[in-house]
């Protein structure tokens, strides 16, 4: 059985150093009302005959093995040929992650899954760079590299409202999808924990064969 990353459950508050966003992790620190409303990141076509949601965290190492040798594979058979409409919903376990989550979204949704590509590819580079400023200056090197300036990283790494939306939004779907660990996939509704290529092509197969 692959291992999988298990999710925190207790409330953290995230770190307040100079240069550093400052955010609790508290999920009733502001009136739902005053928040942004949340998108889901998406590839494929809407009309695709299954629906995949993968439940990934940015720090999660076995998330990243999944993206490096399952989900390209994924993408270019099944996604990519309208097969398949697949969903990315960002799991947090820690101030890291969602700073993470936070420069991918800034480069808005077309560049979201290029920049989410790196940040797994590069996960063992960026978590380990040593102090958290020198973890968000990494993050921001990535961003960087994908087109977007340096004031836009810093309003979206300060944006208060959008962390504190994307924890609320984060805790509301993994509790309506009972998810516990990561990464943790939902195939037309049905939950499935981490796996192989094979393995998910046949589930694939499966529900596209009923």
């Amino acid at each position: 059985m692959i291992a999988r990353r298990e999710l925190l459950t207790s409330a953290l508050m995230l770190g307040t150093a100079t240069m550093l966003p400052s955010f609790s992790f508290a999920q009733d620190a502001a009136p739902a009302e005053d928040l942004p409303e949340i998108p889901d990141m998406v590839l494929g076509s809407a009309d695709a005959p299954v629906t995949v949601i993968e439940y990934a965290s940015f720090t999660c190492p076995h998330c990243a093995n999944f993206h490096a040798n399952v989900f390209h594979e994924l993408k270019a058979n099944y996604i990519d040929t309208g097969k398949v409409r697949f969903i990315f919903r960002e799991v947090y376990f820690d101030r890291f992650g969602l700073w993470a989550s936070m420069v991918a979204r800034c480069g808005g949704e077309m560049r979201y899954f290029g920049i989410a590509d790196r940040m797994f590819a590069t996960q063992r580079d960026w978590t380990k760079a040593g102090e958290p400023v020198a973890i968000v200056e990494s993050l921001k090197k990535i961003g960087l590299s994908a087109g977007i300036s340096q004031d836009e990283l810093d309003a979206c790494l300060n944006d208060n409202a959008m962390a504190q939306g994307l924890v609320n939004w984060y805790g509301e779907n993994a509790k309506a999808d009972n998810i516990t660990a990561t990464p943790s996939f939902l195939i037309d509704g049905e939950a499935y924990s981490n796996m192989g290529y094979d393995k998910f092509a046949e589930v694939l197969d499966e529900k596209l064969g009923a």
